[in-house]
């Protein structure tokens, strides 16, 4: 749990009061001056409610922080596209000049993203002999043989009997979850799940109950009290458990506890749900993921999810699991059944980023890319704690959430960084909760020492300058300290 600094927590709320004052206050004024639309024809608005109100003033105030759009392959170094606005950043126009920035919010977790020697000749291949779509649902034409071999290259690199493939990794949990589980079943789900996992279980029809982040104990607590009451009014026994939690959570940056997590699922006989979004590829000493890492049995876990737009530098998602299971879900799921395919050049990227991590490609640059993204993700971590940063998660994980808290940090953050040609991800409302705001920093294993050190100076910079080294004192603590034992 994030415990908020009581000085910081009273200013936080001071400030996103003073927002909602004056948006109220403005809106009042609109709608005396009758800027209002009344041109509905007695049809009720779309736009309406809270979630309009905290867009319109709160939002577009600081849109330009969000959605940049880029000119260039999401490498190492890319191009940011400028932008201006004339009314107030309600709407935003290109400027036609770029940037050249260096990326610190792409998912590009083993470089893959940009060029590769091995990958991009091969998928350049697959997309002259495949075209770009195969413009059709896997079980009409969208099946190729790229298609098949990947679902066979996924299941022996996750150690699975088989696997699932899908174009898109939001609808690889989003579509499957209702699949698995319904009306009857338990959803027990990790308080900070990603939305795609928690649409997936709304979307069931199952009675879904949360337990607390990360914790073993309050899991135990919710799956004991869940199976003694039973099913809603009737009381009779679940048809089915379903716990749902995260290799790595992506807002966040920590490991999940899965070890602890797998022995309580096994003590209450329950499912074990497991994303691996983020971490599969990026951590392990193969990069077969959080299992590996923390020395889990992949036979432990139910159903494996993970996807491809992170360490593979291509898109889609899989699910892997028994051959049953893999076999149900082709008959039944809608994204297998109607979606169209993989794309098969995406496809290609993916087969060949697991032979160049594997080493099946006759290098040793998959080891030497594992190694990377693991030093280069601990030095920057180790150095923004010692500058006195709040940092969440943990050690390994190339995910760095640094701690802004006030609504006012986040737009001055992300711009001075972007005036000294550094790339941030900025994570506000409805991502995050309403008080913790936060800049996300994603390491790469393409990241030099060079790129590294520079984005530390422009951080410790901008921190000085917008005032969010909330652990200054602690962090001069320690190193008087250090100095003391040395």
């Amino acid at each position: 749990m994030i415990t908020i600094p009581y000085l910081t927590a009273l200013t936080t709320h001071f400030s996103y009061g003073l927002l909602f004052v004056f948006g109220h206050v403005r809106d009042f004024f609109r709608k005396l001056m009758f800027f209002t639309n009344d041109n509905l024809q007695g049809y009720a608005p779309i736009c309406l409610g809270a979630e309009d109100f905290y867009i319109r003033r709160l939002y577009l105030r600081i849109q330009d922080c969000f959605g940049r759009p880029i000119a260039s392959a999401p490498d190492v170094w890319f191009d940011v596209v400028e932008r201006y606005s004339n009314d107030n950043n309600k709407t935003l126009k290109r400027t036609g000049n770029i940037s050249r920035c260096l990326n610190l919010g792409s998912y590009n977790y083993l470089g893959f993203g940009g060029a590769d020697e091995y990958c991009t000749p091969r998928a350049i291949e697959s997309l002259k002999r495949f075209s770009p779509s195969t413009c059709s649902s896997r079980v009409d034409g969208g099946t190729t043989l790229l298609h098949n071999e990947l679902e066979e290259c996924v299941a022996r690199f996750v150690r699975k009997p088989a696997a699932i493939v899908f174009g898109m990794g939001y609808v690889t949990n989003s579509a499957i979850l209702p699949v698995l589980i319904g009306k009857g079943g338990l959803i027990v789900s990790d308080s900070l799940n990603h939305n795609s996992a928690i649409n997936g279980a709304r979307g069931s029809g199952a009675t879904i109950r949360v337990f607390q982040h990360n914790s073993p104990d309050h899991l135990e607590e919710v799956l004991r009290e869940q199976i003694a009451e039973g099913q809603p009014r009737t009381h009779r026994p679940w048809k089915k458990i379903l716990v749902i939690v995260e290799g790595i959570y992506s807002m966040e940056g920590d490991f999940c506890k899965l070890p602890d997590i797998i022995a309580i699922c096994k003590k209450y006989k329950a499912y074990i749900y497991l994303d691996e979004a983020h971490s599969i590829g990026a951590v392990g000493k193969t990069g077969r993921g959080v299992c590996e890492l923390l020395g889990v049995d992949t036979a432990d876990v139910d159903i494996m999810m993970g996807t491809f737009s992170k360490s593979f530098g291509s898109c889609g998602g899989y699910i892997a699991g028994s051959k049953e299971l893999i076999q149900y879900l082709k008959y039944t799921c809608p994204a297998h059944l109607y979606a169209t395919s993989i794309s098969p050049p995406a496809a290609q990227q993916i087969i060949s980023s697991i032979k160049v991590i594997l080493g099946e490609n006759g290098s040793n640059r998959g080891v030497e890319k594992l190694s990377q993204i693991r030093e280069n993700s601990n030095f920057f971590r180790s150095e923004l704690i010692k500058m006195g940063f709040e940092v969440l998660g943990d050690s390994d994980s190339p995910i760095m959430p640094i701690m802004l808290y006030n609504p006012a940090k986040i737009p001055a953050f992300s711009r001075e960084c972007l005036k000294k040609n550094v790339a941030v991800v900025m994570v506000a409302f409805p991502a995050t909760p309403l008080l913790l705001a936060r800049a996300r920093m994603c390491i790469s294993a393409s990241h030099t020492k060079e790129d590294l050190i520079k984005a530390l100076e422009v951080i410790s910079q901008v921190g000085d300058l917008v005032g969010i080294k909330y652990l200054l004192g602690e962090a001069d603590k320690q190193q008087q300290e250090r100095m003391k034992l040395e």
